[in-house]
């Protein structure tokens, strides 16, 4: 079995203080193991899905109009950036959390510091 490898959620500018709503750099991050994919934004949001469910990952240069977690029928933004966004697509679509919230996650944008290690560690 392969260790797990973290991706930190990239912030820059202003959106760093997001950490004053313990959705920070240090509470946000991508986990990648043989079996799992984590991802988690402070108390915001969580995820956890088999690894066998990601059916495709791919570099994601859509435009972003917003930062922290937003979503909407199954396909969500997990970003505290515009920039280095990577799209997972779920299927079957994954039960995941927006605080105590239960949502479904059948599409996932996650803005991180290195989008090609993650795309790499999923294909």
């Amino acid at each position: 079995m392969n260790p797990r490898a973290r991706f930190a959620i990239l912030f820059t500018g202003a959106n760093k203080a997001m950490a004053v709503l313990g959705m920070g750099p240090s509470r946000s991050y991508v986990d990648v193991d043989d079996t799992t994919v984590s991802v988690r934004m402070g108390w915001a949001f969580r995820l956890e899905v088999p690894r066998s469910r990601v059916r495709s990952v791919a570099p994601d240069h859509d435009p972003v109009w917003g930062w922290g977690v937003h979503g909407w029928r199954g396909r969500w933004l997990v970003n505290g950036s515009s920039s280095n966004l990577v799209k997972l697509h779920l299927d079957p679509p994954a039960k995941a959390r927006i605080g105590p919230v239960p949502i479904t996650v059948r599409e996932l944008r996650v803005s991180v510091e290195d989008p090609d290690g993650l795309i790499a560690a999923l294909t």
